[in-house]
């Protein structure tokens, strides 16, 4: 049995001893922001002390910053958040990708100018979903910016890639002739199927998420910004590797904290990342792609017992 899996038992248990207790919450300190960066309006959320450790939150799709909104709070007391929209996502700008290049490097590259734009020297790198490949490449141009990595639902391993992408590999060999992955990929359906997963507790789930993301979704323009980055990711499939190599050479503190009802990432991606960072906390959490729906307080109590330790840690 790993340490990760050892600690992820342990946790669990825990968990339920203490799940009576309140988690403290702060809510009075979030505020909502934009800046231009390179010409584009970013738009972030910000919470808690500014001269506390720092967390950089990168959102997953077709989500925005919105979906840590439960989470900001409950970590607000100790940490400062911020929290952006990639462009093209949320309350950022949208820009035509004949203005923008929608790839995953250049996401990246504008989070960054974001990170500098704000002064943020070191932080703690939480990645969801697309936030993986996006982390990734900046934890990869600037190593020591990030102090730590929380990974949540963000694949970084072939074997945690599910069945739908196998027909997504398909419109990658030839997108004109497989339109109806990214019809499947911006619908109020698959919108919903990424919340829900194969959650034996769908009626834990606000059916306003995939509501309002799948207006998002429908604004002009948004299906080619979209389809653009759908085919820029097999880039971020081609660079596992690379990313795998690079947490290897760059050990961080890390937590792993994966839905196990999500079939788009499915449980062998988060237990493959043992591989490269052995040292890591594993928890599989019941709940989907986007844990905080269903597991909130699991992954705030999880989250501010791991940056306790490794803060207390640092001498």
């Amino acid at each position: 049995m790993t340490t990760g899996t050892i600690l992820a038992a342990a946790t669990a248990l825990m968990l339920g001893q203490s799940s009576s207790k309140p988690l403290p919450s702060i809510a009075a300190t979030t505020t909502y922001h934009r800046v231009a960066v390179d010409g584009v309006g970013i738009f972030y959320r910000e919470a808690g002390p500014r001269d506390a450790p720092t967390i950089l939150l990168l959102h997953g799709y077709p989500s925005s910053s919105r979906q840590w909104d439960s989470l900001l709070p409950l970590l607000a007391d100790r940490y400062h958040l911020i929290a952006p929209d990639y462009p093209g996502f949320g309350q950022s700008d949208a820009p035509s990708p004949a203005q923008y290049a929608y790839t995953f490097d250049n996401l990246a590259a504008t989070m960054a100018e974001l990170v500098a734009h704000l002064g943020l020297e070191r932080y703690t790198l939480v990645m969801q979903d697309y936030g993986g490949p996006v982390g990734f490449r900046m934890a990869m141009a600037r190593p020591e910016r990030v102090s730590a990595l929380i990974i949540q639902n963000a694949n970084a391993y072939t074997e945690g890639l599910g069945a739908k992408w196998r027909g997504i590999a398909r419109y990658w060999a030839d997108p004109t002739s497989h339109p109806e992955q990214v019809d499947a990929f911006t619908s109020l359906e698959g919108a919903k199927q990424r919340h829900l997963g194969t959650s034996p507790n769908p009626e834990r789930y606000n059916p306003d998420l995939w509501r309002d993301e799948h207006a998002i979704l429908g604004r002009p323009g948004e299906r080619e910004i979209q389809a653009a980055l759908l085919y820029d990711y097999r880039t971020n499939v081609a660079s596992y590797p690379a990313w795998q190599a690079w947490m290897r050479k760059h050990p961080r503190p890390a937590l792993i904290l994966w839905g196990r009802y999500d079939p788009s990432f499915i449980v062998p991606g988060a237990e493959a990342y043992l591989r490269d960072m052995p040292n890591a906390e594993l928890h599989l959490l019941d709940a989907g792609h986007f844990a905080l729906d269903e597991a909130t307080d699991d992954v705030a109590r999880l989250t501010r017992d791991f940056l306790g330790r490794i803060t207390a840690a640092v001498p």
